[in-house]
């Protein structure tokens, strides 16, 4: 590595660390606990994508590679990683009937926008909602979920209205976190898929930042980026969910690609040590 090259990195990796150390120290996670985990993840990333072609990958060659020494290499390929796919599927199977709710006019007003729905009554209900995009989790498991990190409320008269158009929870750390791990992830893959591959086969990374706003013209910013983000959203959901298998059994085609778009805001102070 040039030493251009490992001063932009470092440079980059410190502006990474930042926001999330700040997340690590505020739930708890000391330096040990990150550089226990950081050694395992230098070992699996190592062992399962530096492979030599047509051989299997040895503990001497994932210590040479990751700078760990044999017996850590060793000791770490007998941990097991915390599993989070209980909260993943829970957390994908809700977020499409709040996408269902958004692009399918049956549980809409004549207005076209997401109705108040009954549980169970009609052909129109939550629960029609639910097993049509949930696949097999019961209706009032989904709703259970919604109600708890505050998408969605139900009214006295047990009508069940939608707060929010994404399955964004207000409540609940570990969701939350949850996403953190997704979202992130999904995106440094997209800028290492960029670093590695982006002439020939690009994918899109854009962003528009100015640095000297005054406050007023932010609340309308955010406003506005809202609105037009969700529209676009809606919009690309409704093409992938057309294509994808889990909800339209009939579509055929080869491989299973997972594959979406993602937008986000950023606000900062510029006078702020970030």
């Amino acid at each position: 590595m040039s030493n251009e090259i490992q001063k932009t990195l470092t440079a980059a990796i410190l502006k990474l660390l930042r926001p999330l150390v700040r997340l690590l120290l505020r739930n708890g996670m000391s330096y040990g606990d990150f550089a226990d985990l950081s050694r395992w993840v230098f070992m699996d990333v190592a062992e399962k994508e530096f492979t030599l072609p047509g051989r299997k990958q040895s503990v001497s060659r994932i210590s040479v590679i990751t700078g760990l020494t044999r017996k850590d290499v060793s000791r770490l390929q007998k941990i097991e990683t915390p599993d989070d796919s209980a909260i993943a599927q829970q957390y994908n199977r809700a977020a499409r009937v709040i996408a269902g709710w958004l692009r399918d006019s049956r549980f809409h007003t004549s207005e076209g926008a997401p109705a108040e729905l009954s549980f169970d009554s009609g052909v129109n209900s939550f629960t029609a909602l639910a097993k049509e995009h949930s696949g097999d989790i019961p209706p009032r498991a989904i709703l259970d979920e919604l109600l708890r990190v505050g998408t969605v409320e139900q009214n006295e008269n047990g009508s069940i209205r939608l707060l929010m158009e994404a399955f964004v929870p207000r409540t609940g750390e570990k969701d939350k976190l949850h996403i953190l791990g997704t979202d992130v992830y999904l995106l440094l893959s997209t800028i290492d898929h960029n670093l590695r591959l982006g002439d020939s086969d690009p994918r899109y990374q854009r962003k528009v930042a100015y640095d000297n706003l005054p406050e007023e013209a932010l609340p309308r910013f955010r406003e506005m980026s809202a609105e037009k983000a969700q529209t676009l959203l809606i919009e690309l959901d409704r093409h992938l969910s057309a294509q994808d298998r889990g909800l339209n059994p009939e579509v055929k085609g080869s491989g299973r690609k997972q594959a979406g778009f993602g937008i986000y805001y950023f606000e900062q102070d510029m006078t702020a040590d970030d």
